[in-house]
């Protein structure tokens, strides 16, 4: 999920807990606590920062190591530790308790967008993307607010945020539903699919499609359980060639080689003998283009010049992205 709704996730879970009898009779309980599920609602995320670094790094990592099963062990530790110092009268268990709650609950909802997490790390490093909520579901996130505001306006807040949480209970398995009724329209429509992506958009009955044959990619939109193909892309397996075995010895490709699921490629040979590699991510399509990419400079010795990965909706944006190194 956004940043903004685990922010409101963070908060409700503060009020959720006044269900507890021991964090509800004691007001230091009830204020740690919600400052314990604040921080434990964001630091899952505090891998962010490698965006500083580059976006390779922070493709690889992000909602890597931060959202496995050792970081949510781990993360609620600290974040009772140093509430705890803050708070030196709280009660330790039921602050652990729900600085728990809070982290297991971030990484638990960050598998159900397209995007997914390592939340099985290190039993697996595979990538955990359910695709059914989209990044932003401004459905869950408005429903938080609405008990937020009924919370201010003097509604009880532990009441208030566990009839939320039923109704949001029953949202995620109307979105499966849809999903599974997609995936069967999919499956009828292209009946030799190996791999099928689905992903939702932030309409409720509209989503993106991805779908792999062994000849074929096919990308589409599903609207109201209705498959549109947008593309169709020959499925060729990715050469070894001097141009792209040079390529993928940069960063920049490898960060998105470890991330994309499913990608088509393209090599260009310019007019100076130079090369450009180019992978593109195909489930992203916005407005006919495909904004997630990796892209490798090549000289004409095979050296790399330059290279970027990450999000492009302009040819002028990229020229700017492209760190070119002096010939």
């Amino acid at each position: 999920m956004d940043t903004g709704t685990h922010l409101v996730m963070g908060f409700a879970l503060g009020g959720l807990a006044t269900l507890d009898p021991v964090i509800a009779q004691d007001s230091v309980n009830t204020h740690s606590v919600l400052v314990a599920t604040v921080i434990g609602s964001q630091i899952p995320d505090i891998d962010t920062a490698l965006k500083f670094r580059s976006n390779a790094v922070y493709i690889r990592n992000h909602r890597g190591i931060t959202h496995s099963i050792p970081a949510v062990i781990l993360w609620p530790l600290l974040v009772s530790l140093l509430v705890h110092f803050l708070f030196p009268s709280a009660n330790m268990f039921h602050l652990w308790l729900w600085s728990f709650i809070a982290v297991f609950l971030h990484v638990f909802v960050d598998i159900f967008n397209a995007y997914g997490t390592q939340a099985i790390r290190p039993l697996s490093m595979k990538w955990v993307a359910l695709g059914m909520i989209n990044t932003f579901d401004p459905y869950i996130f408005c429903i938080h607010v609405g008990g937020l505001i009924l919370w201010g306006f003097g509604a009880h807040p532990g009441y208030t945020f566990l009839i939320m949480y039923i109704i949001i209970v029953f949202y995620y398995l109307l979105r499966f539903q849809e999903q599974w009724s997609v995936r069967k329209a999919v499956k009828k429509k292209i009946p030799d699919a190996e791999k099928i992506i689905i992903a939702s958009t932030i309409r409720f009955f509209r989503w993106r499609v991805v779908v792999e044959t062994n000849t074929n990619f096919y990308v589409g939109i599903a609207d109201k359980r209705q498959i549109r193909i947008l593309d169709t892309y020959k499925k060729i397996p990715v050469p070894k060639t001097p141009e792209i075995e040079a390529a993928k010895k940069d960063k920049n490709l490898s960060a998105f080689l470890s991330f994309s699921p499913i990608f088509r490629w393209e090599v260009k040979e310019k007019n100076d003998h130079s090369f450009e590699v180019r992978f593109i991510d195909l489930r992203y399509r916005s407005k006919g283009h495909y904004p997630f990419v990796a892209i490798v400079q090549l000289d004409e010795d095979l050296n790399i010049m330059g290279s970027y990965t990450g999000w492009i909706y302009n040819k002028e944006k990229l020229r700017k992205k492209l760190d070119v190194a002096p010939r």
